[in-house]
């Protein structure tokens, strides 16, 4: 059995500068710090990139998942080392690049540096290593011994060992040892493997708040090919007082607008109430119950292939990778 491990950076393979926690260490440092050893199981490292996540740009995970799809036929399962701030981000846009995976791409990092003492990278490592090696095909996260789809994850805690959650989805699995525990097996589509990596990064994620300027949003609409609006609860957009559904429906007609809630579970439902209703109407584009980061990459993934909004409303509207419930 073959495991290839992706280095790309993080607190995973941080060390103490003068200037704070700095990405540095390579894959084969991370590995030799931890402990870790194949036990009979080959593991290949390959580090082609070692940054903090938070300068992960979206042409990094172009280049990432080119460097997953170029080693497919080559290993049983992979492991990508990647910094938490984002990581979320990277695993939803590898979930829509990377179609029909044949074999684990499990992401992973750590919320405390491998140099330090009571790092969680060993644990973190070790659950993705075995899931990598005896678990599903497709695009997964590996974090305090769960294992969560790629597009269903958020971070959900700044500082906590336990940062992240699948939303709106049950793990997938648990790792306890050498077992893996399969708790939900999800329906992703089979066929060729595929790297689709058309990616437009040019859209915005704006938070609803009370007071938001139409012209401010005008503005912004003006620079941007899509944008995501992250509204309150089921959705909805203000029309009394600040007229902001006047703005976003001049800007539907021309550029996709999509509506996701500042609620982490739950999702959008532009049915339940008048306001969403009038949003429904305006052309807004619900993201049903995906996460922030599917919803954001997803419509940039969408926009890579098309600037029709319909053509963008009907690719959202469509589960992909596991990110969306019922299709609408």
């Amino acid at each position: 059995m073959r495991i290839l491990i992706i280095g790309t950076g993080g607190t995973i393979a941080s060390a103490k500068t003068e200037r704070g926690y700095k990405a540095k260490l390579s894959v084969d440092e991370i590995l030799e710090l931890a402990g870790i050893k194949g036990n009979g199981v080959e593991i290949e490292t390959k580090d082609i990139l070692n940054l903090d996540s938070t300068l992960i740009q979206p042409e990094d995970w172009v280049t990432i998942g080119m460097a997953v799809f170029e080693n497919l036929n080559d290993y049983d399962g992979i492991v990508i080392t990647h910094g938490t701030d984002t990581l979320a981000y990277t695993s939803s846009a590898l979930s829509f690049m990377l179609r029909n995976v044949p074999v684990p791409i499990v992401l992973t990092g750590s919320m405390l540096p491998i140099t330090e003492p009571k790092s969680d990278a060993p644990r973190n490592l070790k659950t993705a290593l075995t899931f990598a090696m005896r678990g599903l095909p497709g695009v997964y996260v590996a974090f305090m011994d769960k294992i969560m789809l790629g597009t269903r994850v958020s971070k959900v805690h700044s500082l906590g060992l336990n940062a992240f959650q699948s939303v709106n989805y049950p793990d997938v699995a648990y790792v306890k040892g050498d077992e893996i525990v399969v708790r939900h097996r999800p329906k992703l589509p089979s066929g060729k493997p595929e790297f689709d990596p058309s990616i437009d990064p040019n859209v915005v994620h704006l938070r609803l708040t009370p007071g938001l300027s139409p012209d401010v949003f005008l503005s912004i609409a003006e620079k941007v090919n899509g944008i995501v609006l992250e509204g309150y609860g089921a959705g909805g957009i203000p029309y009394r007082g600040r007229n902001l559904l006047k703005a976003v429906s001049k800007v539907t007609e021309e550029k996709p607008v999509v509506m996701t809630t500042q609620a982490l579970y739950g999702g959008v439902d532009l049915t339940r109430y008048e306001v969403g209703r009038r949003a429904l109407e305006a052309g807004v584009i619900p993201a049903g119950d995906m996460t922030k980061e599917a919803t954001l990459t997803k419509l940039m993934w969408a926009l890579g292939h098309t600037k029709s909004v319909e053509e963008v409303r009907e690719i959202m509207g469509r589960n992909i990778a596991g990110e969306l419930s019922s299709a609408f």
